[in-house]
């Protein structure tokens, strides 16, 4: 059994990967899931990339570096009316020591007089996996919706509360925990990731 490290201090990332990995025969078979926690890392990690998949690269070379099979990944908001912002800017939208609060006030400013129709985005999520061998897998997973006026809803974080998802005509923070993995940019990555380990693992056995 191999350590799969993912490269985060978020518990509720963890708890997610571990239950996918124990979802699967094969991959619980193979893979055990640590975090930056649990190898005592703390240093800060300068994610500098243009792009979802340029930051979530940079997070997994720093743990393929001490010789893990490292996870790693970058998410965000896009709105089309702002040209794809904030994107890989989402968390830090309202400059230093933004909020939840004050990312989603800042949007709604920026949105002010920009008819519904038109509020159309997609929460994106890249997640990339590297091998110490040199191997690397990358998933992509998106959510297409429409941003709100006004907050909705009591769950989530972020931008749910103005995040009205497509499928289910709720935003993010009216759907359950069990609701949004099924619909999220998120989960649907993290199940593309499942499947491209699980068929790694069979071309590794073929080649043995």
């Amino acid at each position: 059994m191999r350590d799969l490290l993912l490269a985060t201090h978020n518990r509720h990332k963890v708890s997610e990967l571990r239950q996918l990995i124990a979802d699967d025969a094969t991959l619980r078979a193979h893979f055990r899931v640590i975090s930056f926690d649990d190898i005592d890392f703390h240093d800060d990690i300068i994610e500098d990339g243009q792009t979802f998949a340029e930051n979530a690269t940079i997070k997994a070379k720093v743990g393929v570096s001490m010789g893990y099979i490292t996870i790693a990944d970058d998410s965000g908001l896009a709105v089309d009316a702002l040209d794809g912002a904030p994107g890989v800017y989402s968390a830090r939208f309202s400059g230093e020591g933004a909020t939840d609060a004050s990312n989603n006030a800042l949007l709604l400013e920026k949105l002010e007089g920009v008819p519904y129709e038109a509020r159309t985005g997609r929460y994106v999520c890249v997640i990339v996996c590297m091998f110490p061998e040199g191997q690397t897998i990358s998933c992509r997973g998106t959510c297409e919706g429409h941003l709100l006026n006004a907050p909705l809803g009591e769950g989530g974080f972020g931008y749910d509360p103005l995040f009205l998802e497509a499928n289910t005509g709720k935003t993010f923070a009216q759907l359950t925990a069990e609701e949004k993995n099924q619909h999220s940019h998120r989960g649907k990555a993290m199940r593309a990731l499942a499947e491209q380990l699980i068929a790694a693992l069979a071309s590794q056995g073929e080649e043995e």
